[in-house]
């Protein structure tokens, strides 16, 4: 079964915007060894330890949280590139607040590059504290009990559906599924799935990485399995569509970043709305004139989320972190870089969304949809089974 999300908008500038739809129901998608760890640090005022603080009055208050975190001055982090939702700026406002240094390790890893790290480096000091998931992974991860449970201090206001009773995981930033293309070198830039298909557009599209690794190529097929007229139960008639575009030759193998988008490797990128936008600011001005629509024939949307390492060698630094990302300005921050924060409901009511960012995020038409879980890990066999073969 399909579920929906209703449609709230706000209007901005004079014209509408599905701005904070993706706050309103659970989306779903996927997406080396060390010296020995430092000595942690020790029990909060409270007699708790960080390690095994649940929320920031286990420190004894926000003020204490931030004093444990910064004597142990480091929080390591992986799979964040600074493009990527606008977390480059994320972590420079981090530590510019607090003094505390990131270290940040394969800012383009995947999902399963983070859990095989939590496994691999355990009781090592360059353990990751802190993970940002896809959704799938956030699930198995705390089924794995590799989690610390945590609940933010804006816990409430995270909806029931968007994460874990228990604090282990929770939603935190999410877009939609988009086409982006360099009107600078496509006369006629595609706007539905539909569209894809035109012989224009021979050796043009392209996806962010393999749908079986990578959650935006997932959410990509996803997508186009809606446009064929699939479903979350049956994702086939996305992947035979992908086969019918590499077959006219339109879908080439090569995965969509940056430097691709500026090099015209891949004019068209099929890859979240967040990351395109990002991409029409990146390349202003170097020759690159990027366009980002969402197509009405395909409207899925998804969220990443967060989770504390159970293991993690800052453990205090890593709370600190979560409450950072869950405040008004950090999720404001990932506002700015067009990616729709879980919190943006709640702040859209109080009147902490920066209403200058919400304007500028791509217009989004029709009402996205989502997979129950037992549709998401059919899709997940689906695509382990078939997807090879309809592309190759």
């Amino acid at each position: 079964m399909r579920r929906h999300l209703p449609r709230p908008r706000i209007r901005a500038n004079g014209r509408t915007v599905l701005a904070v739809a993706l706050g309103t129901a659970a989306l779903t998608a996927l997406t080396a060894c060390g010296a020995a760890p430092e000595e942690k640090a020790g029990s909060a005022a409270s007699g708790v330890k960080p390690a095994e603080a649940t929320a920031a009055a286990d420190f004894g208050g926000m003020d204490k949280l931030v004093a444990a975190a910064e004597k142990e001055g480091e929080l390591n982090v992986i799979a964040l590139p600074p493009d990527w939702a606008n977390y480059g700026e994320l972590t420079k406002a981090f530590e510019a607040k607090y003094k505390i240094k990131i270290k940040s390790e394969n800012p383009d890893a995947a999902s399963a590059d983070e859990i095989a790290a939590v496994k691999s480096r355990k009781g090592q000091k360059r353990a990751p504290d802190v993970l940002d998931l896809g959704i799938a992974f956030a699930r198995s991860g705390a089924a794995e009990n590799l989690f610390a449970p945590y609940k933010v201090t804006a816990w409430d206001k995270i909806p029931d559906s968007q994460k874990d009773a228990d604090g282990r995981w929770y939603n935190d930033y999410g877009g939609y599924v988009s086409i982006g293309c360099d009107a600078a070198r496509i006369k006629n830039c595609p706007e539905t799935f539909a569209d894809l298909l035109k012989p224009e557009y021979k050796g043009k599209v392209a996806l962010n990485g393999n749908p079986t690794k990578s959650g935006s190529a997932f959410g990509g097929v996803y997508a186009a399995s809606l446009a064929a007229k699939g479903s979350f139960g049956d994702i086939q008639p996305g992947i035979d569509f992908f086969g019918k575009l590499k077959k006219s030759g339109n879908f080439i193998p090569v995965e969509s970043t940056p430097a691709t988008v500026e090099k015209g490797e891949t004019p068209i990128s099929i890859d979240w709305d967040y990351l395109n936008a990002g991409y029409a600011d990146q390349f202003k001005g170097k020759g690159v004139d990027w366009k980002v629509s969402v197509p009405s024939d395909g409207v899925y949307a998804q969220f990443y989320s967060q989770a504390v390492n159970k293991e993690a060698p800052h453990p205090a630094a890593a709370r600190l972190w979560m409450e950072y990302l869950y405040s008004a300005e950090g999720q404001n921050l990932w506002l700015k870089g067009y990616a729709r924060p879980v919190l943006l409901p709640a702040m859209t009511e109080d009147g902490t969304a920066d209403k200058s960012f919400v304007a500028k995020l791509p217009e989004v038409e029709g009402t996205p949809a989502f997979p129950s879980s037992a549709e998401l890990d059919k899709a997940n066999a689906t695509l382990s089974e078939n997807w090879d073969k309809a592309v190759s």
